[in-house]
């Protein structure tokens, strides 16, 4: 007991005491220290350990502070212009050590344009594939089951059901569940009346298809306001609103129409920059006539091998125009004879997919039901 009281006696427990001694506990976050002594309980030796007996944020220890390239001191703020990469106190320090700077500005800068045009080859590299990739297929008309045709005559929209049929199932005489002929103002899908000539009625009929988001109603309507029809106040900016919303809903003759509008400045600022970037979007999904502009786009621009991707591809889906600049390449030695057989072939192909009696019969008879150049 006596042992105890003197262990007791010999720890200096008063104010001054407590704060000479450091603790060793590794798991407390406070770094309560004393610089270049024992620690009297281990016997470690503790050196250049700061002391803060109400606790330190130590983020604080971790903040970066700017030194002058020049003198030095602390708190520069004063960036190069060019590299953003070192600070000065001053414009003074700034001019003094410029010619010291050059040489890794510059060189900082080349890198830093290397590294964005690699940056930008890689991207247009990815855009390409997706450019030049085949797009999606075409749907079949909901009644005879034939490839719908590329050509805008070929095929018509129903507001009534919303249903894209082909020219002939159109124009094909109706019959009644006995086979017997009946009114053909009617819808040939879904037997609802035709109302082609009430304007009120049509745009009504529309108007039910837009409030349901279906994109191609709002692709049409977008039409009526840019052509001034069924009554409508021809109005371009309107138009080309409703051909983004179209466009947003994946409509990719929306696109195309936005492309032309920019193209020959209908409603906007003519800008090529943008057709083009339109006119990509709509060919991958499926445009024909967007694919064949950014062949001949290509083309003028005596991009002729990207234009030849753009030829073939649209070939390959019907375009009579592309097949004749293929012919055109092939007759100046620009491409050999089998790229031109192989674009014969392609052409041959959709013609024989699209191709019915049905269909030339309605071609004959009308000039809006023509779906083959």
């Amino acid at each position: 007991m006596d042992d105890i009281s003197q262990g007791i006696g010999s720890v200096d427990i008063s104010g001054e005491g407590l704060a000479a001694v450091a603790k060793c506990d590794t798991l407390s976050k406070r770094e309560d220290t004393i610089s270049e002594k024992e620690c009297t309980s281990c016997d470690q030796k503790l050196d250049n350990i700061k002391t803060n007996d109400v606790g330190v944020d130590t983020s604080a220890t971790d903040m970066v502070v700017s030194l002058c390239a020049n003198c030095g001191k602390e708190g520069a703020s004063n960036i190069c212009n060019k590299c953003k990469q070192v600070t000065y106190c001053n414009a003074a320090c700034k001019k003094r050590h410029r010619h010291k700077h050059k040489k890794d500005c510059e060189e900082h800068l080349k890198r830093l344009t290397e590294l964005q045009e690699e940056e930008n080859k890689r991207a247009a590299g990815l855009h390409d594939i997706e450019l030049f990739k085949r797009p999606p297929p075409r749907n079949d008309c909901p009644i005879c089951f034939l490839l719908l045709p590329t050509l805008c005559t070929g095929s018509r929209y129903q507001s009534c059901c919303g249903k894209v049929i082909c020219s002939g199932c159109f124009y094909a005489p109706r019959y009644n569940d006995q086979g017997k002929a009946i009114d053909n103002m009617i819808c040939p899908f879904c037997r609802t009346p035709t109302l082609e000539d009430v304007d009120d009625d049509v745009i009504e009929r529309m108007m039910k298809r837009v409030e349901i988001n279906d994109a191609q109603a709002i692709n049409c309507l977008a039409s009526y306001y840019s052509q001034g029809m069924y009554g409508l106040r021809q109005d371009h900016a309107k138009a080309l609103q409703l051909q983004r919303r179209a466009a947003e809903l994946g409509c990719g003759d929306a696109y195309h129409n936005i492309g032309v509008s920019y193209h020959l400045g209908d409603g906007v600022e003519r800008e090529m920059k943008k057709a083009v970037y339109y006119y990509e979007l709509a060919a991958m999904r499926g445009n024909v006539a967007a694919r064949h502009f950014l062949g001949m786009f290509e083309d003028n621009s005596d991009n002729m091998e990207r234009a030849l991707k753009h030829y073939m591809i649209a070939v390959e889906d019907g375009c009579s125009e592309s097949l004749k600049e293929v012919q055109d390449f092939y007759s100046k030695g620009i491409v050999s004879k089998d790229i031109y057989v192989k674009a014969l072939r392609s052409y041959q192909n959709y013609l024989n997919e699209v191709k019915s009696s049905q269909r030339d019969v309605a071609a004959t008879a009308r000039e809006d039901c023509k779906y083959i150049d």
